[in-house]
């Protein structure tokens, strides 16, 4: 199967919007909810990977240290709030794990700014920006790769809102979710066509 190696703006627009199906739950304690979510994220053999950083405006100011971690099944996402809760060792073992696909875009980038709270050995971590370049694929964002691999848009309309807020609104929490899991979608689509590279 042949994928297109660009797609604008306009197409996309006309696309289906890609949601999160299932239950997200929202995790800034290490509590019985931390345990389960991990409990839970061990036992796939594949979960979407992505992060969210409150966006800085202002010019040469410092960046923001990472707000969020997402990581979803099929069926459950979990966000992460990494200035209540850090990076713990049971989260961080998890990210360790090569047994655990973790499939996300630009994942170098990601997993340097969880190592600010823990310093990690990364396993199992598969970029999709590498893997579509098999493929032909060009575009390098989720909203783009996802349109060409799924015909389906994702909405970046909460991309730059405050990940710091103390209370995450329901709409970014469905679009964290969503960007986490699509990654999966994408991921699942692609290897039937061919193998894929595994980085860590």
């Amino acid at each position: 199967m042949s994928f297109a190696k660009h797609i604008t703006s306009e197409e996309i627009e006309h696309m289906e919007q890609a949601v999160f199906p299932g239950e997200i739950t929202v995790i800034d304690n290490r509590d019985k909810i931390f345990e389960d979510a991990i409990s839970y994220l061990s036992s796939q053999d594949i979960i979407g990977f992505d992060t969210e950083t409150k966006p800085c405006f202002l010019p040469h100011a410092p960046r923001h240290k990472m707000a969020l971690l997402q990581l979803s099944g099929q069926s459950r996402a979990f966000l992460f709030r990494l200035h209540q809760l850090g990076v713990p060792q049971k989260l961080a073992d998890l990210l360790s794990n090569k047994g655990v696909l973790k499939i996300g875009a630009a994942v170098r980038d990601d997993i340097r700014g969880l190592q600010e709270y823990n310093k990690f050995e990364p396993g199992g971590f598969v970029d999709l920006q590498k893997m579509t370049e098999d493929f032909g694929i060009e575009e390098k964002s989720v909203r783009k790769m996802s349109a060409i691999i799924l015909k389906k848009r994702v909405s970046k309309s909460q991309q730059l809102s405050n990940w710091e807020n103390f209370k995450l609104s329901p709409a970014q929490m469905k679009y964290a979710a969503t960007d986490a899991w699509i990654c999966c979608e994408m991921y699942n689509r692609l290897k039937r066509h061919k193998w894929f590279r595994i980085f860590s």
